[in-house]
């Protein structure tokens, strides 16, 4: 009997290369007011954040009033939309990933500090909403990462113990999620690492401890 029964994965770097996105999407928004994030501050400070977090950020840096925060999450999130439109498509590899664990009995859910309708989109436009069972975004919780909850609440869902999955992660706040959880946690690089090879070697590791 296998001891792996759930793969978690991040979204943002890991199936989708969408990190860019999020960033271009948030300045459009941001340069309306004359306030954009350099790259290195998205790169040290901002990445895998929510939205709402990065606002609050740039209202302490910058004296942003909180007042306008929800019309620039609205434009940002708009823009975001054109994008995923724009550039968001499948990729084989990760088709067969998802769709080989799927078929071997394994449960997926996908945990994202994105909003739902971003996460359900972006998933749609790559061709892996068939394989999932359960998408944990930022408003199923009331703490995002790096706050372990959104693992916490996908492996309670599943009736799952921490040991019994594996998170796949790429940025520091997901990965310090998915620790704290207490579930196994691939880091990857790129979304060209998350193959079927790479999880199923990681699966391996994890029920040979």
């Amino acid at each position: 009997m296998k001891k792996i029964k759930a793969i978690l994965f991040d979204m943002d770097g890991v199936l989708i290369d969408a990190k860019d996105w999020h960033y271009e999407a948030l300045n459009k928004a941001l340069g309306l007011f004359g306030l954009p994030i350099s790259r290195y501050d998205h790169l040290t400070s901002f990445d895998g954040l929510p939205t709402k977090v990065k606002l609050k950020m740039v209202s302490k840096r910058f004296f942003l009033p909180e007042s306008l925060h929800s019309f620039i999450n609205q434009l940002k999130q708009n823009y975001t939309v054109e994008l995923i439109h724009e550039r968001c498509h499948p990729l084989f590899h990760h088709e067969y990933a998802l769709s080989k664990l799927h078929q071997e009995g394994y449960q997926i859910a996908v945990c994202s500090n994105s909003i739902r309708k971003t996460i359900e989109l972006m998933m749609e436009k790559a061709a892996l909403t068939p394989y999932l069972d359960l998408i944990v975004s930022n408003e199923d919780v009331v703490k995002a990462k790096p706050d372990p909850e959104m693992y916490q609440f996908a492996i309670k869902s599943f009736g799952l113990r921490p040991e019994e999955c594996i998170v796949v992660e790429d940025n520091p706040n997901g990965i310090q999620a998915g620790k704290a959880s207490g579930a196994f946690v691939m880091e990857v690089s790129t979304v060209y690492d998350v193959t079927y090879e790479n999880i199923m070697r990681m699966v391996r590791r994890c029920e040979d401890d």
